[in-house]
């Protein structure tokens, strides 16, 4: 961390306008005197927002130096307030104040609160400081779009418990709402299930992984066993650390495809019960290995009793289910698969795919929880309930748009965050693609021919994703990530006729790289040579 050397008193002038990112909707410098903080500054928080009251005075200080006390009431000449109040119709709004010797923040829920958290701490110096004089100002904000979120893969590469929290803070900083964890996948089951062990003795683990590019010949690999998953204990203590930074996680368990790991730990659940596969060590399985679920009573079993598991676990009203790159293939070899589809009377091995998610989709209304999947699970008939992730085109999305389904936005260009920023031959390896950082800041998440159909109101907002076969390491995750995730943070949250992509180049090099350094973690530093084509 850069918290520097200390000094007497850091000041933002009345002259500066506050440089706050993402845009907030409204933003005024007020008549008055600077507020000033310093050791006998107090915070006091409504009931709601007593646990954000102490992580507040744990960030101040983290950033500054300063160690405010916690007090419901207080002579000191300067408070902070956290306080429960209509701010506006809108979830996650919230104002601030700053005047009269008191910074006001105030919200309607936990959410609102932490985002006002943010633009407050975006104020302060990145520096240790006695006193900060930060200018009277005024802030009314709320998000464009509901839903605003960041995907993990931890299957083909595993990070540690403090690295998640980590990636938890950079999505609070950024006003995102929502953690989409991917947990499973066929080259391992990343959490722990007391309900099928071997998930985790053996599903978790791979003997070798691969070295250099998945099209490089010959293939190569590391001939090193891999792998890990978190504990219930872990997850508890995640989802409790993003529960006071009002983030929602949602797993996924990807089903009935990507479930190699899944059947070289249970075979009987697999169409070829007797292929000794193994938990994959290299990438892209679809239609070159088998790894699609069996349709048979086991397999069932073992889906109700995972599912029903995991709702368990995770406090979100949502659970992703996958559903992407479900191969055809291994079903219309599979006796087993053709004597179900016709039993079923189902059409073909799509609508078996559909029986695949509808079950799931029971499972887990049992638990009163609602689906989330690729958009690949609209193949068949669902109940519209269920949410699509459209990771495909803008027809994509407006195919979900006319079927009647709400719809998150995260396609492949410009969202996927393993292709690469650059066209430099000399850079970090990456799958394939081009998403340099002008794409993503300029990328509409609402389709032109959605909202030519009258269909706007289906985007629920977007994601981008991070998916890891070339990110062995949190460095590489924050190269490939940063300033890209600012970008869509700043899309997801600002209104579209704030956005200018100059202004935001300038507020990226002047407040937030500085950031970055003060997380210690890297980024990609070329991302103004590159233009969007």
């Amino acid at each position: 961390m850069l918290l520097g050397l200390w000094m007497t008193c850091a000041v933002i002038t009345q002259a500066q306008t506050p440089m706050i990112t993402p845009i907030p909707v409204s933003i005024q410098s007020l008549n008055g005197n600077a507020v000033v903080l310093n050791q006998q500054t107090t915070i006091s928080a409504d009931p709601l927002f007593a646990a954000q009251a102490e992580y507040l005075k744990a960030a101040i200080q983290q950033q500054t130096g300063l160690s405010l006390k916690i007090a419901s009431k207080t002579n000191a000449t300067t408070q902070i307030h956290l306080v429960k109040g209509a701010v506006s119709t809108k979830a996650e709004a919230y104002q601030l104040e700053v005047a009269e010797d008191k910074a006001t923040l105030t919200a309607g829920d936990i959410r609102g609160i932490v985002n006002s958290i943010q633009s407050l701490l975006q104020l302060l110096p990145l520096q240790t400081s006695k006193t900060i004089s930060i200018p009277a100002v005024s802030i009314t904000d709320y998000p464009r779009f509901a839903y605003r979120g960041m995907h993990l893969d931890v299957v083909r590469h595993f990070f540690p418990v403090d690295y998640i929290k980590k990636y938890i803070d950079y999505l609070t900083f950024h006003k995102f709402n929502t953690f989409h964890w991917h947990l499973t996948d066929d080259q391992g089951w990343r959490i722990e299930m007391h309900s099928y062990p071997k998930l985790n003795s053996i599903g978790s683990w791979r003997d070798s992984t691969l070295i250099g590019h998945f099209k490089d010949t010959p293939a190569k690999y590391e001939r090193v066993r891999y792998g890990g998953y978190y504990t219930k204990k872990e997850i508890k203590e995640v989802i409790a650390y993003a529960n006071v930074r009002g983030i929602n996680i949602i797993p996924e368990i990807d089903i009935p495809g990507h479930s190699r790991a899944t059947i070289t730990a249970y075979p009987e659940f697999s169409t070829d019960p007797n292929n000794k596969w193994g938990v994959a060590a290299t990438w892209g399985m679809y239609n070159r290995q088998n790894n699609v679920l069996s349709p048979n009573p086991k397999t069932f079993a073992f889906l109700r009793a995972v599912f029903h598991e995991l709702a368990d676990m995770f406090p979100s009203p949502y659970i992703h289910v996958g559903g992407d790159e479900c191969s055809k293939l291994w079903w219309k070899q599979s006796p087993e698969a053709q004597a179900f589809i016709k039993a079923n009377n189902l059409k073909d091995e799509f609508g078996l795919q559909t029986y695949f998610i509808k079950q799931v989709s029971q499972y887990l209304a049992e638990k009163g929880k609602k689906v989330i999947g690729w958009h690949e699970i609209m193949e068949g008939k669902l109940d519209t309930s269920t949410i699509v992730m459209n990771w495909g085109n803008d027809a994509k999305a407006v195919e979900a748009a006319e079927k009647g389904y709400a719809i998150i936005m995260t396609p492949g260009k410009p969202y996927y965050f393993d292709h690469y920023q650059s066209k430099d031959p000399k850079d970090s390896l990456a799958i394939h693609g081009y998403n340099p950082l002008e794409s993503v800041y300029v990328y509409e998440p609402v389709p032109a021919a959605v909202n030519k159909k009258g269909l706007s109101d289906k985007i629920m907002g977007g994601q981008a994703n991070v998916w890891t076969e070339y990110m062995g390491y949190p460095t590489k995750v924050d190269y490939m990530i940063f300033p890209r995730m600012t970008a869509v943070s700043e899309t997801l949250w600002s209104q579209k006729s704030q956005k200018n992509y100059t202004d935001f180049l300038n507020r990226l090099k002047t407040n937030i790289i500085p950031r970055y350094q003060f997380w210690n973690s890297s980024w990609f530093p070329d991302f103004e040579k590159w233009r969007k084509e």
